[in-house]
């Protein structure tokens, strides 16, 4: 979000002064890297949460065809950074990669066949696929047909204009960009609190953490992109929007297989079904990655509890996060999701051979010796007051500004990475209103579709398409 945030304002006012403080040795290790990071690409095609069944029993798309409109206006400011050498290659980056749903048993399979009518009527799903026929899958996948039992009723819908994205090596790419631009980039410098001047500006404590050098960064514009380690840098700016947040941690485990006899034989990002009382960022997946140009799986993820915030936080990280204003919205968020904290407990208890069988619900002749579990990155669900001033637990992220616009963070978890760009156009319409509309013809430049639907103009829709295509090297 940071270095999104950084390169687009550069482009935009190259004269203005740009610091990016990082605290560990290099950008993107706390979240963005491939192993800390469980999304590789969201854009809403095979994440079934994002497309649940309505009381009345249709499909909603709502959220999908968000989280895709977002994508897109990824996919095309990466595009125009690569054709302007901001980015490098994108095979350093993005890759194409088919993304699959995959169910098993009678109403689950109902419901995919019913998704995939809603979908394939959509501009922007309109190239989904469905089969219920287990051959036809195993092209498809074949670690998730072989070894099945042919009884069994299974379903699956694809979308081979998916991608993989590696978002580590992306933003350093960005901030280096940033660095050889002219933006002062500082490594292993953490800032400690953030408070405002007599003089209206935004006054940032920060350490060297190798000297132990302290010392006073000063600006008018402060945009916290933290991780998890958000929440209490907006608590010590007092901006009085940060009241009534709290941040509970969820830590994820992942299953990963280097061996290339089992991830060579795989292609796909194949998303399951979440486990009742799971929440969102939980849902299953077995996932194709393309490290350092190496192919590797994924599978996972396994939740873990950790009071920390950070990966590379502290364990006080969540006791030194309640204060008075969240107190009670944390507490009413306890006691109306108790089926979360089961599902948690439950998890954490998990022992290896249990979660070797949940990877065996995907692909039935895994072999324990191919995969090892590795502790990917910390996720903090957001809890905060609703419209009736009850602690609500929400799911997806929360741009938090203050009311002049010269300060802003985010908050929460997926589809995170993914959405940066279009979340990083909105802080700016948000944080900088006097010069958006001076702004928009070089936005439009960057995004073609800035300001409008791609889902309500099918022609621009493949327009874009084809250029993105083109620039990022996913024809398929």
């Amino acid at each position: 979000m940071s270095t999104t945030l950084g390169s687009i304002l550069q482009e935009l006012e190259p004269n203005w002064s740009i610091a990016l403080y990082e605290t560990l040795d290099q950008s993107g290790q706390e979240s963005s890297d491939p192993w800390n990071n469980a999304g590789t690409g969201h854009a809403a095609l095979c994440e079934l949460n994002y497309t649940p069944r309505d009381a009345d029993g249709s499909i909603s798309l709502t959220k999908a065809r968000g989280i895709n409109e977002q994508y897109q206006v990824s996919r095309q400011l990466w595009s125009h950074w690569v054709e302007s050498g901001t980015l490098g290659s994108p095979r350093t980056f993005i890759n194409a990669l088919p993304h699959i749903s995959f169910v098993w048993g009678e109403d689950n399979a109902r419901y995919l066949k019913d998704r995939y009518e809603a979908m394939k009527a959509e501009p922007l799903f309109s190239d989904i696929e469905h089969t219920e026929d287990l051959d036809e899958i195993a092209s498809w996948a074949p670690l998730l047909a072989e070894g099945r039992d042919p009884r069994q009723r299974v379903a699956a819908s694809k979308i081979d204009s998916g991608t993989d994205v590696d978002f580590g090596s992306l933003t350093r790419q960005l901030a280096n960009h940033l660095n050889e631009a002219g933006a002062e980039v500082r490594y292993g410098h953490e800032v400690t609190s953030i408070s405002r001047g007599s003089d209206g500006r935004w006054q940032l404590k920060v350490r060297n953490s190798a000297s132990g050098e302290k010392f006073t960064a000063t600006a008018r514009f402060v945009f916290v992109g933290a991780g998890g380690g958000a929440l209490s840098l907006l608590q010590s700016s007092g901006i009085p929007e940060i009241k009534g947040f709290g941040g509970f941690p969820v830590s994820g485990k992942f299953l990963r297989s280097t061996d290339s006899a089992v991830a060579d034989r795989h292609h796909a990002k194949v998303y399951g079904l979440a486990s009742v009382g799971a929440p969102p960022m939980s849902v299953p997946h077995l996932d194709t990655r393309f490290v350092e140009g190496r192919r590797t799986l994924m599978f996972g993820p396994y939740a873990g509890f950790s009071t920390n915030f950070l990966k590379n936080g502290s364990i006080t990280d969540l006791p030194f996060s309640v204060r008075p204003h969240n107190l009670l919205p944390m507490m009413q968020v306890g006691a109306a999701n108790t089926d979360l904290v089961t599902y948690l407990v439950k998890e954490v208890s998990k022992s290896a051979k249990k979660k070797i069988e949940t990877l065996r619900d995907f692909y039935p002749e895994a072999e324990t010796d191919s995969w090892e579990l590795i502790t990917a990155g910390q996720r903090v669900q957001v809890m905060k007051k609703n419209g009736q001033g009850k602690g609500v637990l929400q799911f997806g992220t929360e741009l938090v500004a203050g009311a002049d616009g010269t300060i802003a963070g985010l908050l929460g978890a997926s589809p995170g990475a993914s959405t940066a760009p279009s979340i990083m156009l909105k802080l700016l319409e948000r944080c900088f209103p006097a010069q958006v509309e001076s702004w928009k013809p070089r936005l439009q430049d960057m995004v073609p579709s800035y300001g409008r639907l791609l889902s309500e103009d099918p022609a621009l829709l493949s327009e874009v398409t084809a250029a993105t295509n083109r620039s990022l090297q996913l024809e398929n």
